[in-house]
């Protein structure tokens, strides 16, 4: 098959059928949608390419102009910058990613190798503060109003050509795939919101009666491409009307899901395709048994697996023959998250004036240097989880209140250190948001 250009090469990929033996479905046919196939890995493909070309197709008209040919700029980490880097280097552009922490290594990698420029700003990491002017977007918008001209802004969380890379091509190619017909069932990780939705848009214009099941990460996990279900509210393309459910995957179940893909299947899909493999077998089996005739059930595969082998090791380092990393929050049970001590502002700051703990800050650099609680410290969350892999990096009486942006990671690390043998260890519930939100003293640096 002959193509003249590789961008002529996105879309068309494959319905595959899982076997039966494997999913347990005794009534349903599951199929996987494998975007993986797409020629630069993943189904941004895509929303990349739709979002890109009138935008390049208006640059090349200014460059004939005379004008300076702009930087294509995009927030992301993941999937979406990697095609957008590929997508302009080809047209001569340069690329640049503004994002909150890259905590893939090897995408960082692969978009350095592709000459983009990255722009991280880790004092966003974990959850964004809506209420932040220096969230990433907002930073994108800053630099294309102070330098108009200089930049191609594709937008993937609010541009309407992200749904429609998906409503005027993946669901028609699932109909067709299918003989005509809409599947019963459609099973999507919610990301950026564009693929569940152009999708599921396209297959309820088939028939409307298509059920639509959206997948989120649990709270606090990290599934790589999914957003967890406080952060998909914060895309401007999500609408809980497009789904019938939303589900939450936790990152093991993903790894789990993605074993299976992998393993028993061929397919070489990343934890996001595994997390959509394990969400759709899950609800599809409390179906299952009451069905009386078959149906039928459609998840992406969004993305390959070569590009998680760190994220692998972290969270599951058995896999790869590696001996479990001690002192671990991924090893932490639901009965220890639940016994970690959470102190609201009011009781943590009589607290502070009483017993004088150590205040340590996990947010990243920037956002501690903007604001943070008096003398407290800043030691960054993935550093921080570094030095417990040693042990107790403080003695186990002194004192401890952990903050960060909204109570979730610093309650984790509360419930790790008091596994560990720390006998006064306190997480600030609502993190250094509610503290302001409530008042509370803020310097900076």
């Amino acid at each position: 098959m002959r193509y003249e250009s590789i961008t002529d090469v996105i879309g068309d990929t494959p319905l595959v059928r899982i076997a039966p033996e494997i999913h347990g479905l005794r009534n349903i046919d599951l199929y996987a949608k494998l975007e993986m196939l797409n020629p630069f890995g993943s189904v941004k493909d895509r929303a990349a390419w739709n979002m890109a070309q009138p935008l390049l197709a208006e640059d090349a008209g200014d460059a004939d102009g005379g004008a300076a040919r702009r930087t294509v700029v995009e927030l992301s980490s993941g999937n979406t910058a990697k095609a957008l880097a590929v997508i302009a280097g080809m047209h001569g552009l340069p690329f640049k990613s503004v994002t909150n922490r890259m905590k893939v290594p090897e995408i960082k990698d692969l978009l350095l190798l592709l000459g983009a420029e990255i722009e991280e700003l880790p004092g966003q990491a974990e959850c964004l503060d809506p209420t932040n002017t220096e969230d990433p977007l907002t930073k994108i918008h800053h630099m294309l109003s102070a330098e108009a001209g200089t930049y191609i802004h594709t937008d993937q969380y609010y541009n309407p050509l992200n749904v429609e890379a998906h409503r005027t091509a993946t669901g028609p190619e699932i109909v067709k795939d299918l003989g005509g017909t809409a599947p019963d069932y459609f099973v999507a990780a919610v990301g950026t919101a564009g693929s569940s939705t152009g999708t599921a848009r396209a297959l309820r214009d088939h028939d409307p009666n298509v059920g639509v099941i959206g997948l989120v990460a649990h709270k606090s996990d990290f599934i790589p491409g999914i957003r967890n279900i406080d952060e998909v509210h914060e895309v401007g393309l999500f609408d809980p009307a497009t789904y019938d459910t939303i589900e939450s995957v936790s990152a093991d179940e993903a790894i789990d899901g993605m074993l299976t893909l992998v393993r028993r299947c061929g397919m070489l899909a990343g934890p996001t395709g595994g997390a959509a493999y394990f969400g759709a077998v899950r609800h599809l089996q409390g179906i299952d048994a009451e069905l009386t005739e078959r149906k039928t059930a459609v998840f992406i595969v969004c993305d390959r697996v070569e590009s998680y082998m760190s994220y692998v090791r972290q969270r599951r380092p058995e896999l790869l023959r590696q001996p479990a990393r001690r002192n671990s929050v991924a090893t932490l049970t639901e009965a220890e998250l639940a016994a970690a001590r959470v102190v609201p502002t009011g009781e943590a700051r009589r607290w502070i004036d009483d017993a004088r703990p150590l205040v340590v800050d996990l947010r990243g650099a920037f956002a501690f240097d903007a604001l943070h609680i008096p003398g407290s410290v800043n030691i960054v969350d993935e550093i921080f989880g570094e030095l417990l892999h040693g042990g107790l990096p403080f003695g186990r009486t002194q004192p401890v209140l952990l903050a960060c942006p909204v109570g979730e990671q610093s309650a984790r690390y509360a419930a790790l250190l008091t596994r560990m043998g720390h006998t006064d260890v306190r997480s600030l519930e609502g993190g250094i948001i509610a503290w302001r939100d409530a008042g509370g003293p803020l310097v900076r640096d």
